[in-house]
């Protein structure tokens, strides 16, 4: 049986539209379901955890990328889950690294024809992520797109993005992976599972999400001339091979900060929380191409 937790809210009214077709493509399939839907802010969390906390079970997030990371987050115990998607978000950047399609049918066959693979996710200070990590302007960019109320969706990030990059200041940190330790004045460190953020920006174009390695990047010392060239192979998916970035695949990585700093977690904003990102490997088993 698969249990769908559902958000409602989510892809302002796609979440809504796909959900007559997703239940009468499973009836058909004769397929057993049942649909859990959330009713707030990390209701997600509750929801999973109730219905792991026992062991076993096929769980579908459908909704957007805060839907999944709630999801994810309540899971018991990854070992003994099968997880699954169902994207109708406003981003949906997960749901583009392992290949499932924004469109209701072909979500479902996938779910009713794909067997579970394992699926790589991270931890950070014990909170899970299975898309991107990171602190540093992503996080500023998301403080703006909750105050743009006025536009929807990528267009809402691409504007924070042009504001933020005009007026931030770089980060002073400390870099701990593999034994070394290295000093940088940041724009941002990301660690990534996934390929992209903020509703189909490439920060890490090569990341897999079955490979035991995160893909970390970090902007060091871009200077305010630096900034179009920056945005622009950003856009292009070309940020990981500019002189400016840091690009390594690593198992962990530590960012000491001067002063303490908030980090989004796929999309989510933890204020002063440490910036220590692990990558768990061949514990989570996914429905996925």
């Amino acid at each position: 049986m698969l249990d769908i937790i559902y958000n409602s809210r989510a892809g302002c009214g796609l979440a809504e539209s796909f959900l007559p077709t997703v239940e009468k493509r499973l009836r058909l399939a004769g397929k057993a379901y049942m649909l859990h839907e959330t009713s707030g802010e990390k209701d997600g969390i509750r929801i999973a955890r109730k219905l792991t906390e026992n062991g076993g079970g096929t769980v579908i997030a459908m909704g957007g990328d805060g839907t999944v990371n709630e999801v994810i987050n309540g899971i018991t115990d990854p070992k003994n889950t099968v997880f699954g998607m169902i994207p109708c978000g406003s981003g949906n950047d997960f749901a583009a690294a392992a290949g499932i399609p924004v469109d209701a049918h072909k979500a479902v066959d996938i779910l009713l024809t794909c067997e579970p693979k394992y699926t790589d996710y991270m931890e950070c200070s014990g909170v899970r992520g299975i898309n991107a990590i990171g602190t540093g302007i992503d996080v500023e960019i998301l403080q703006r797109c909750m105050k743009k109320g006025f536009l929807k969706g990528k267009s809402k990030y691409f504007v924070s993005l042009l504001i933020s990059l005009l007026k931030f200041k770089n980060y002073g940190l400390e870099l701990k992976r593999d034994g070394r330790q290295t000093s940088h004045n940041a724009m941002i460190v990301c660690a990534a599972n996934g390929k992209q953020f903020g509703g189909g920006i490439r920060i890490a174009p090569e990341a897999k999400i079955d490979d035991g390695l995160m893909d970390m990047v970090l902007i060091d010392n871009l200077t305010k001339p630096q900034v179009p060239i920056g945005l622009m192979k950003l856009m292009q998916g070309q940020i990981t091979h500019q002189d400016f970035t840091v690009f390594e695949r690593l198992k962990d990585v530590r960012a000491e900060f001067k002063n303490p700093v908030s980090v989004q977690i796929d999309g989510e904003i933890y204020k002063e929380m440490r910036f220590d990102v692990k990558i768990i490997h061949d514990e989570l088993r996914m429905i996925r191409p």
